[in-house]
C-alpha cells in the first residue's frame, strides 16, 4: 500500500477515536501533500454536508494552515470571529455550521504530515481534557506513520541473497541478516494488513528455503517463535529481544524455549544453526 493511502487510513482512524474520546460531534482532517505547504481535508467523521471535502488549506491560512505553519495545536472557541486566524475559508466553515474548533497537526520527523480537526456547532471553550485526548489521537497516527515509514524504507533496502554458490557471503550476509532481524521486529508493530504482509513475504524471501542444506521435513515455528529466534540470531539477548519485540523478558524466554524445543536443540546457538538449516532464517 502507497504511503499516502496507509496515512490516509490512518487518519480516518484517528478521526473516530477522536470524536469517542471527546465526545466532539464533528471531526475531520487529512494529510500535507508532498512537497507542497497545503494540507487537504479528505477524511470526515460526523460532517453534515460536503462544504470542507476536498478543501485545500494553505500553511499559514485559517486555523488549520496554522496549526501547520506552528507545528503545534490551535483552537478557536468562535472561527467566524476569531483575530488569532485568517478567515479565508469561513464559507465552507459556515456552511458546516463549525463554531468552536481545534487542529492538531501530526508531526513526523519534524515535518508536519496531516492535521485533525475536531469540532463543536456552539461556540464554547474546548478545555484541557478535550485537547489532550485530540493530541494523542495525533501521536497514535505519528507513531503508525513513523513505523510506515521505517518498513518502506527496509523494504527499499532489502534484496533477497543471490543463488550462486557465494550468495551472502560476509558483509552481504551480514546486511541479510540484520534486514530480516529487523523486518521481524518491525512487522507486529504495524496496522496496515496489506503493508505487514508485505514485510512477512519480503522476510521470506531472504530466508534460503531453497538451501540444500534445508530438512526435508523442516520444523514449523510460530511467529512469535520466529521473531525471537531471530533476535537472537543477530546476538540479543533476552532482555533486548523483549525491549526490540515489546515482549516481556519471560515471554521471550518461553518463546525460545519453545523453539528450541520445536528445533531439537539444547542450545541457543544451537537454534539459531538448525533454524537456518531448515531455512527459516537467513
Amino acid at each position: 500500500m502507497a504511503a499516502d493511502a496507509a496515512g490516509t487510513m490512518e487518519i480516518r482512524g484517528a478521526l473516530a477515536r477522536l470524536r469517542r474520546t471527546t465526545g466532539l460531534p464533528v471531526a475531520f482532517g487529512g494529510l500535507v501533500e508532498p512537497g507542497r505547504q497545503r494540507m487537504r481535508i479528505s477524511e470526515f467523521s460526523g460532517a453534515a454536508g460536503l462544504a470542507l471535502r476536498g478543501l485545500a488549506v494553505t500553511s499559514g491560512n485559517g486555523l488549520g494552515g496554522k496549526a501547520v505553519a506552528l507545528a503545534r495545536p490551535c483552537a478557536v472557541t468562535d472561527y467566524s470571529l476569531s483575530r488569532q486566524i485568517s478567515h479565508e475559508y469561513d464559507a465552507a466553515v459556515a456552511e458546516e455550521g463549525l463554531r468552536s474548533v481545534l487542529a492538531i497537526p501530526v508531526v513526523v520527523r519534524r515535518r508536519v504530515r496531516g492535521v485533525l480537526y475536531g469540532a463543536l456547532r456552539t461556540a464554547q471553550p474546548l478545555g484541557d481534557r478535550t485537547l489532550t485526548a485530540a493530541v494523542q489521537a495525533a501521536r497514535d497516527v505519528e507513531q503508525a506513520l513513523v513505523v510506515g515509514d521505517e518498513a518502506r524504507e527496509l523494504l527499499s533496502a532489502a534484496r533477497p541473497p543471490d543463488a550462486g554458490p557465494d550468495a551472502g557471503a560476509g558483509a552481504d550476509r551480514e546486511r541479510v541478516r540484520e534486514a530480516h532481524t529487523a523486518l521481524r521486529a518491525l512487522a507486529p508493530r504495524i496496522a496496515d494488513p496489506v503493508l505487514r504482509a508485505e514485510l512477512l513475504a519480503v522476510c521470506g524471501l531472504l530466508t534460503p528455503r531453497g538451501s540444500r542444506e534445508r530438512t526435508e521435513r523442516p520444523a514449523a515455528l510460530a511467529p512469535r517463535e520466529l521473531d525471537v529466534l531471530a533476535c537472537v540470531a543477530a546476538g540479543a539477548t533476552n532482555a533486548a529481544a523483549a525491549e526490540r519485540l515489546g515482549l516481556r523478558p519471560e515471554t521471550v524466554k518461553g518463546y525460545l524455549r519453545s523453539a528450541m524445543r520445536r528445533l531439537g536443540a539444547t542450545t541457543r546457538g544451537e537454534a539459531v544453526v538448525a533454524a537456518r538449516r531448515a531455512g527459516l532464517l537467513p
